[in-house]
């Protein structure tokens, strides 16, 4: 049934970057933690518009084939995420036309300049250096696996992953959403990064969200002044946004 069910999302998912626009020939792969040492992932050499749930390949976690066809070359990138990252249950590589501009300029989103997208993604969007397929991309992705959520791929596109596919198909979109945003500010004198006062704020708000280095345990949490009363835990996707939008009220109150 899991199974069934991540299949049917995997292919929906490959059909939505293709008719975006955002993989074209047989650009682009995408993957998902199935069971303990498996992975479902999208074949080699077919497009993304014509992926079908019976195609998809099974892969052991050195990337060998365990059922269905030949995997992606590229399963190694994904495989480097899982293998840092345990909460991390699905993979999107894709080349949005004005992230992958970025990539290949050599240009990493590295100025917070709109708050919702601190709490989402964080303060930045790296650069992950270029490097040739295989070992070596794969020793520059490491670095940045266990403390980000999206990356642009030096000379490559935009890799980002998540809780789920939907979830790591969303920061894809998001990171294209910020590039695209902050092309046209540069062309207005250029994107003014958001005061400093704001992001520890911003950056608690991403803790408590549970996203992002902190919420797992891994730095320390950001100082921010204390408070009558602790807020609570969001349950739903409207309270995750109301929290967002009351700890950014707060913050340009400051």
């Amino acid at each position: 049934m899991i199974d069934g069910k991540l299949r049917t999302e995997m292919v929906d998912c490959a059909r939505r970057l293709h008719a975006r626009g955002w993989v074209a020939n047989h650009d682009g792969n995408l993957s998902a933690r199935l069971a303990p040492g498996r992975f479902l992932c999208t074949p080699t050499a077919t497009s993304k518009a014509e992926v079908t749930a019976e195609g998809l390949v099974i892969v052991d976690d050195t990337g060998a084939r365990v059922s269905g066809g030949k995997p992606f070359s590229e399963i190694g990138l994904h495989l480097t995420v899982y293998r840092q990252r345990p909460d991390v249950k699905a993979v999107v590589h894709a080349h949005p036309v004005t992230a992958t501009g970025f990539a290949v300029a050599g240009c990493a989103l590295d100025v917070p300049f709109l708050a919702e997208a601190v709490v989402s993604l964080g303060p930045d969007v790296p650069l992950v250096p270029t490097a040739a397929p295989g070992p070596a991309s794969e020793q520059a992705l490491l670095p940045f696996a266990a403390t980000h959520d999206a990356v642009l791929l030096g000379g490559h596109g935009v890799l980002a992953w998540g809780d789920s596919i939907q979830q790591a198909y969303l920061r894809v979109d998001l990171v294209e959403h910020l590039c695209r945003i902050f092309l046209v500010a540069q062309q207005l004198g250029g994107a003014r990064p958001l005061p400093q006062a704001m992001m520890a704020t911003l950056l608690e708000a991403r803790r408590r969200a549970g996203l992002g280095p902190q919420a797992r345990g891994l730095a320390p949490a950001p100082k921010e002044a204390a408070k009558p009363a602790a807020a609570a835990t969001p349950t739903s996707r409207d309270d995750l946004a109301n929290l967002i939008r009351e700890e950014i009220a707060a913050a340009m109150r400051k």
